[in-house]
C-alpha cells in the first residue's frame, strides 16, 4: 500500500529540532521525500504499524501534528502534479 505521511513539528527548541530530523530520519526508512514534511512511503502492513509506531514515538503530541494517509489504488489515479516532481518509482528498472 502506499501511505502519504505529514508532518509538522515545533521546532523553536533543540528537542523539537531533534524530534524534526528524527521524523524525517524514520520516514526516509520507509519512502521518500516529496516535500519538506510529506513522505511518500510504499508499504506492505507489517512495515505500516512499524512506520506507525515509530513516529508516534517520535513526536510530541501535545505540541506537534502528524497526519497519515493511506492511498489507494494506482498513483496515477490519485495524485495530479504541477512543477517538479521528483518522485523515483522504485518498483520500475531505474536507468542511471
Amino acid at each position: 500500500m502506499t501511505v502519504l505521511v505529514t508532518y509538522d513539528v515545533e521546532t523553536t527548541t533543540r528537542a523539537g529540532r531533534r524530534r524534526l530530523r528524527s521524523a524525517a530520519k524514520v520516514c526516509k526508512n520507509y519512502g521518500q521525500r516529496v516535500q519538506f514534511s510529506v513522505f511518500e512511503c510504499s508499504v506492505n502492513e507489517a512495515q505500516y504499524e512499524a512506520l506507525i509506531s515509530k513516529l508516534k514515538k517520535t513526536i510530541k503530541q501535545d505540541t506537534d501534528s502528524l497526519r497519515v494517509y493511506k492511498l489507494r489504488g494506482n498513483r496515477e489515479d490519485y495524485l495530479m502534479t504541477f512543477g517538479q516532481d521528483r518522485y523515483v518509482n522504485f518498483d520500475e528498472p531505474l536507468v542511471l
